[in-house]
């Protein structure tokens, strides 16, 4: 049964931390939390070491306790594991008997205990204890029916570097490669006499082996394996305390919180593990609306469209940011429903309560350290919680109705960016964002797939960065392109397989002959040059790199303007059976994006979420107006956003009654929409 089966609304509430008050404390804090319309609350993510005070001793009388108020105030339970792979600390008795259970971090140094981060994924006796709890937690709440869901861990994060992890390192490459001679021939080790002889002559690449700095490896073979390794690590952390849970618990709900566009750990790969994708929304500072969009989408995407959970956000401030800023009246409501907007079927805070002591008592919360209802936060979170509780379940389950998509894949970037060239400025989430962000201007809904995800259904992807290309996907683009799909490609595409190997005969490597073209060279150019190009009739900047390529078939929609290779192609069109593949060769910028794919969308007939022209949309957007659309049943849910950060006249195509005050909006007139504000339309039947 899928999460959205088992509400009956948009679960609304997040992180509490009981063990940290007195019982007195949790009476006001209940009270408070029923009257801001708080329905779930997470427990236990920090607890291990109240759980399990000894190697043989477990203490749960606390935690019956505040499950119990919890039940007894109608709220659902989001059940931890307390186990904290990442967040919080394995308990002191554990790092002192076992110091193997802690990390050696990149430069070798093995940490003591304390902090964040700081449980090796591959330490046998970590791995005991954190199952052996999980299984304890599960058969002791196999029968309280208001655990809508399990969460085990919180956040995982980083890397180790220990001996036990350069042993299942070892481990982990002889299953993927079966012999030594495999693995050095896949890994091209005659380059710099890398060859191996034995198994055990690998060790981890860090700053005192393969790395010349943290992001930059000298041997990206076997960087990019231990990426892929580490990222396995902690999914078979997870995997096993899941399993501890439904051995008890059958039909268990079971997610982890991830982190949006996390680059160490590949969340494409840990999907399929999840019941249900939950992730946490700290947008960075300065970040656009844009910005966390394309996270929603990503972690959407991640299991091919299902809505997601909004597990974390600050319901006022962050703790952590150079400037911690208040997020202005208004916006923690605007930033709820964007998720909303963008397939969440909950909204849910990190914290209930502001912490009285340690790095987070900055941090915002619902109630604050007044230890009353009569903040600004607390009023909004209260009259947020009453509007979620008036909507209902009308929009949970819905789905994001996209015919574009756009490929993410965690084994690109971390082989991009570990490379020794071409440019150290080279981010991959830098030109996949630019892509996004222009289809995110012109309202096209928009989804975030991955390499080996059908691609049936679409009629536009994009691939920006592309530099791997794995087994079989070239031929899958081809007979997506062939069969009337239009592609586009950029710089850099098609270099190396999955191993990081150049594929040989000329670059855009398994996507020449889809792209008819060849490129011959890529200038690298510095922060402070750009050459220039000319498309319908507009000029824009070429800069970073710059693809020097040949047609093969390809038609010539610019020229590079400047230096030697000045009237050579810079963005070409190849028919290709029924379709058109693009290639950009080189990055632009924003307002070379938004033309490009106003051209492409209108080219493929796409339509925008609210029904209007591409050119309405990206008017819309320059007023800083984001609308997407959801659907279930055949009903379209319109979601109009202000970011703008004033009031805004504006009018669209599509009509309908907004759920949230009631008005009828009419197709093609015009209305305003406050700051921050936010209007949610079921389109008229």
């Amino acid at each position: 049964m899928a999460f959205s089966d088992r509400v009956s609304k948009i679960l609304y509430g997040g992180d509490y931390n009981p063990e940290q008050w007195t019982p007195d404390i949790w009476e006001q804090d209940m009270e408070l939390l029923t009257q801001a319309g708080i329905d779930v609350v997470t427990l236990n993510v920090f607890n291990w070491a109240s759980l399990q005070p000894s190697e043989e001793t477990y203490d749960f009388a606390e935690l019956d306790a505040a499950v119990k108020r919890g039940t007894e105030q109608g709220m659902g339970i989001c059940m931890a594991t307390s186990k904290p792979d990442t967040t919080g600390a394995h308990p002191a008795w554990m790092a002192k008997r076992y110091p193997e259970v802690l990390r050696t971090d990149f430069e070798g140094r093995r940490r003591k205990y304390g902090g964040r981060h700081n449980s090796c994924p591959n330490s046998p006796v970590f791995k005991k204890y954190a199952k052996r709890l999980a299984g304890k937690l599960a058969e002791h709440f196999r029968e309280q029916k208001n655990i809508v869901l399990w969460h085990v861990s919180n956040e995982y994060e980083g890397a180790c570097y220990c001996e036990n992890c350069e042993k299942a390192f070892r481990v982990w490459l002889k299953k993927r490669y079966g012999t030594i001679d495999n693995l050095n021939r896949l890994w091209n080790t005659r380059f710099w006499g890398h060859t191996f002889y034995d198994w055990d002559e690998i060790v981890a690449p860090s700053m005192v082996s393969e790395h010349f700095e943290e992001a930059r490896s000298m041997y990206q073979a076997i960087t990019l394996d231990y990426k892929r390794f580490n990222s396995d690590s902690m999914l078979a952390n997870y995997q096993a305390e899941a399993e501890a849970i439904r051995a008890q618990i059958p039909d268990a709900l079971i997610t982890t919180n991830f982190m949006g566009a996390y680059k160490p750990l590949d969340y494409k790969k840990w999907a399929a593990s999840l019941e249900v994708i939950s992730w946490d929304n700290y947008p960075a500072e300065g970040a656009d609306s844009a910005a966390a969009a394309m996270n929603h989408d990503l972690m959407r995407g991640l299991k091919n469209g299902q809505p997601f959970l909004l597990m974390e956000q600050t319901p006022s401030t962050c703790n952590w940011l150079n400037d911690n800023r208040l997020k202005r009246p208004g916006v923690m409501r605007l930033l709820s429903y964007q998720a909303v907007a963008h397939g969440a079927d909950t909204v849910m805070f990190f914290q209930m309560r502001r912490s009285r002591a340690g790095c987070e008592k900055f941090h915002g919360a619902v109630i604050d350290h007044a230890g009353h209802g009569n903040t600004r936060v607390f009023r909004e979170c209260q009259a947020l919680g009453m509007e979620l509780k008036a909507l209902g379940k009308a929009v949970v389950g819905a789905r994001v109705p996209a015919k574009a998509a756009l490929i993410f894949d965690w084994d690109t970037w971390w082989a991009l960016e570990c490379s020794a060239g071409p440019s150290v400025r080279l981010n991959y989430l830098d030109e996949f964002q630019n892509y996004y962000r222009a289809l995110s201007k012109l309202h096209i809904p928009v989804d975030i797939i991955g390499m080996e995800d059908d691609f049936c259904g679409y009629e536009l992807i994009a691939a920006p960065l592309l530099y791997m290309v794995k087994n079989g996907v070239s031929e899958r683009l081809e007979e997506f392109v062939r069969t009337g799909g239009t592609a586009v490609f950029s710089y850099l595409s098609g270099y190396v397989d999955e191993n990081d190997r150049i594929t040989l005969g000329g670059y855009p490597g398994k996507l020449r002959e889809l792209c008819g073209i060849w490129v011959e060279e890529t200038d690298s150019l510095p922060e402070t040059e750009q050459n220039s190009f000319c498309y319908e009739g507009e000029l824009y900047p070429a800069g970073l790199l710059c693809d020097i390529m040949h047609t093969e078939g390809a038609e010539v929609l610019a020229r590079y303007r400047e230096d030697f290779y000045a009237g050579t192609p810079i963005i070409t069109r190849n028919q290709y059976g029924g379709g058109l593949a693009y290639y950009v060769g080189t990055r632009s910028g924003e307002d070379f994006y938004l033309r490009f794919f106003a051209d492409r969308c209108k080219e493929k007939g796409l339509r925008t979420a609210s029904h209007d022209t591409v050119e309405t949309a990206a008017a819309l957007s320059e007023k800083g107006i984001e609308i997407t659309v959801r659907e279930k049943d055949g009903v379209e849910y319109l979601f109009l956003l202000n970011h703008s950060g004033k009031r805004q006249e504006l009018a669209v195509s599509a009509g309908g009654t907004d759920l949230l005050s009631g008005r009828e909006i009419h197709g093609g007139e015009a209305f305003a929409i406050d700051a921050a504000g936010v209007m949610l339309v079921k389109a008229a039947e």
